[in-house]
């Protein structure tokens, strides 16, 4: 089998794994937390509330209930991170793997399970599962597929500013096919 092929169905199991993982932990949450009150996991810090067709927008409810326009926006969102992918997959399969490109590009992965995980959400229930709640602070419940888009968007924000090479960040972030 090709490196490529290789590499790339490396990168669909590793977004699949994580996206079963999403829903897996929607629905225990589900099954177990709707109508309940609140389960405390560490008291003053964390618990797990389900929040009642809560989410139907984007972050804090912007854009609450335009479920076409977040499933177009994500979509879009998905081919865009899959070029990167296809991108960094080029660059690993000619010029040689190295840690910093392979970390991106698990990173890209799980951007992608948290933009699909919420996507099947909206698409199935029409808004987002949500169930960990912060105790300490006033933040909005979240779920799974939001810490895999939060961490991962740190993470290439970070891998971008201090390990990315200038020349390996101009073949990445392009739109036009560069392998």
């Amino acid at each position: 089998m090709k490196k490529k092929t290789l590499l790339y169905l490396k990168m669909i199991a590793f977004v699949v794994i994580l996206v079963i993982l999403d829903q897996i932990s929607k629905f225990v949450a589900t099954a177990n937390l709707m109508g309940k009150s609140k389960y405390i996991v560490i008291k003053g810090l964390l618990s797990f509330n389900y929040l009642e067709g809560g989410n139907k927008g984007a972050a804090w409810g912007i854009f609450s209930g335009k479920i076409l326009m977040f499933v177009i926006i994500t979509i879009i969102a998905i081919v865009i991170i899959s070029i990167f992918m296809r991108n960094i997959t080029g660059i690993m399969c000619n010029e040689g793997k190295s840690a910093t490109l392979m970390v991106l590009q698990y990173t890209f992965g799980m951007l992608m399970a948290g933009a699909v995980g919420n996507l099947i959400d909206r698409v199935v229930n029409g808004s987002v599962v949500d169930f960990i709640c912060f105790e300490f602070i006033d933040f909005p419940i979240f779920n799974v597929a939001d810490c895999y888009v939060t961490v991962s968007c740190v993470l290439i924000v970070v891998m971008c500013l201090l390990k990315l090479k200038e020349e390996d960040f101009n073949k990445i972030f392009t739109i036009k096919k560069n392998y």
